[in-house]
């Protein structure tokens, strides 16, 4: 009995390459004879490795993570920066375009923020994270 082990030893497989194949000396002769380059075309298929510092910026910016950031101070500056007796009843939900977009638990605290607060609120977000990131405050009841 040899020294195989319980699993018959087979060849290795084959991995074909990633990316499209390469012209055959056929279609290459078919292109050189319709007088099409492939090699641009081959050039711009082929898979090309590319250092990770220059892939992750990207990477992240298209996450959104900068933004999903941005929301989670805001929800905690909110706390701090205003009233108690308003974040009870009051609290952002999301960010979109400059917009700040604020869940009130009732109709009453609704009316009091957007007649007596809004003003207050707005200047002082703005004065903590600028007027690019919160140039506007919607509220709505939920």
């Amino acid at each position: 009995m040899s020294n195989a082990g319980p699993f018959p030893k087979y060849p290795p497989r084959r991995i074909p390459p990633l990316g499209p194949p390469r012209a055959d000396p056929r279609q290459r002769a078919l292109a050189q004879w319709r007088g099409v380059d492939l090699t641009p075309l081959e050039r711009a298929q082929a898979l090309r490795a590319r250092a990770l510092g220059d892939v992750m910026p990207a990477v992240l910016n298209n996450l959104g993570l900068d933004r999903r950031r941005a929301e989670a101070e805001i929800v905690r500056v909110w706390n701090n920066l205003i009233d108690p007796n308003l974040t009870a009843h009051a609290q952002p939900t999301g960010l979109n375009k400059g917009t700040l977009f604020v869940t009130v638990d009732s109709s009453v605290w609704l009316s009091e923020i957007v007649r007596y607060r809004r003003k207050e609120i707005l200047d002082r977000l703005q004065h903590s994270f600028g007027r690019d990131l919160i140039a506007r405050i919607s509220f709505r009841v939920g």
